[in-house]
């Protein structure tokens, strides 16, 4: 039978005591060989008088090692965040917590294997899009954003050496930083989750997670896309810019209104928001009879059922993007392509935009875009059925398969 508990530990002793004598005795035997023993003297006796000083060596090499390996974990060093916080962090970083999903899927990208669990367990369905070996990661619950579910309790049970959060770095987001920080004593960085700063936030975190030629991977590729695409966005005229209403929730009424960060995927493809008639903020619930006023060439859609029931609502019919069935739902597998949540996922939704609203400017393939994109950020390969399960209500309809 298995000892186990407190049974374990004279055993244990015994075991570590008998192998560290065994140690010293081959040490003091190999001294034995090389020193020729004086004359009349037994080899037997110079072996015994040398296991003490064969012990003595052993515990001083110990004793370093193991003084070295607590200083090395202790060794810290002070970094800047996108707030501004001088924060204290340790030199190596194993196991990292973020504070809400943007951060998740910012560490995901780029190190998962330094994850230790989700802010959300994802759904069967969002696991098909996601490393096997991130899937079954435990759920520990979102300590930032709506909703929080997340506990200080739980959250030192994870043993993290860093928390991060992406998004905002206003002054409830400092607060909260500096508090969980200051009750836990975990390093805790804000990072801005602004689209512009993504190649800026992967190099920082690639630097810090000792993962610098991943960061730079990712952070090209979201160069290549905000900026080396801005010049092309820029040789369209404005005439022919579409206007957008993007529809959120279960009637479609919900939706972001001028500097809005769900809004930066739009803003970031030239497009203009309708819903910028309704002045500056962030989200927010309008009226069918807005919509109808602002009268949308293009309408993006993020339920599934407003998907399947704006064509048909009488409500609805009258609107310029339904008449002419320009009615597109972003992708939401495993992450949404426009927002939901607002993070470096929406980069693919900047590809994905350019191709809908300027196809002649943008003829590139978006099946093999968003092959690359997967592969590169999530790390997995689309089967043929998972592209046209994302692409084919995310386009016009000629282009389905």
């Amino acid at each position: 039978m298995p000892i186990g508990g407190p049974e374990r530990a004279p055993i244990l002793a015994i075991c570590r005591a008998t192998a560290f004598d065994r140690l010293a005795d081959r040490i003091a035997q190999s001294w034995a060989r090389v020193e020729q023993p004086k004359v009349g003297e037994r080899k037997e006796r110079r072996v015994r008088t040398m296991i003490p000083r064969a012990r003595l060596v052993l515990v001083t090499i110990l004793s370093f090692a193991a003084g070295a390996g607590a200083w090395a974990q202790g060794v810290t060093r002070t970094v800047t965040d996108s707030a501004g916080r001088q924060v204290e962090i340790p030199a190596r970083i194993s196991r990292v917590l973020t504070a809400g999903p943007p951060a998740s899927i910012l560490l995901y990208t780029l190190a998962p294997e330094k994850m230790i669990g989700w802010v959300r367990t994802p759904s069967p369905t969002e696991k098909a899009y996601l490393q096997e070996s991130v899937r079954e990661l435990p759920e520990y619950g979102r300590l930032t954003g709506r909703g929080g579910t997340a506990n200080l309790e739980n959250v030192l049970k994870f043993q993290p050496d860093l928390i991060i959060d992406s998004g905002s770095t206003g002054g409830t987001y400092v607060s909260l930083a500096n508090n969980v920080q200051a009750q836990t004593k975990i390093p805790y960085l804000l990072l801005d989750g602004r689209l512009e700063k993504t190649p800026e936030i992967y190099r920082l975190l690639g630097e810090l997670l000792d993962t610098k030629a991943r960061a730079e991977q990712l952070a090209n590729y979201a160069e290549e896309t905000l900026s080396g695409l801005r010049q092309r966005i820029a040789s369209i005229p404005e005439s022919e810019r579409p206007r957008v209403y993007y529809g959120r929730g279960i009637n479609g009424l919900e939706t972001g209104l001028a500097g809005s960060i769900n809004m930066e995927v739009l803003e970031r493809v030239g497009a203009i928001n309708v819903a910028a008639a309704a002045g500056t903020g962030s989200l927010s619930k309008i009226s069918i009879e807005q919509v109808l006023a602002w009268n949308p060439d293009v309408i993006l859609v993020l339920d599934p059922a407003f998907y399947a029931s704006v064509r048909t609502d009488p409500l609805w019919s009258s609107v310029k993007a339904v008449r002419e069935n320009r009615i597109y739902m972003a992708p939401n597998l495993p992450y949404g392509w426009f927002d939901a949540p607002p993070g470096v996922n929406r980069l693919i939704g900047v590809r994905w935009l350019m191709s809908i609203l300027y196809p002649q400017q943008f003829p590139e393939d978006l099946r093999n875009t968003t092959r690359e994109f997967y592969r590169l950020f999530y790390q997995v390969n689309l089967s043929e059925a998972q592209l046209d399960s994302l692409l084919t209500p995310a386009t016009p309809r000629k282009q389905e398969r």
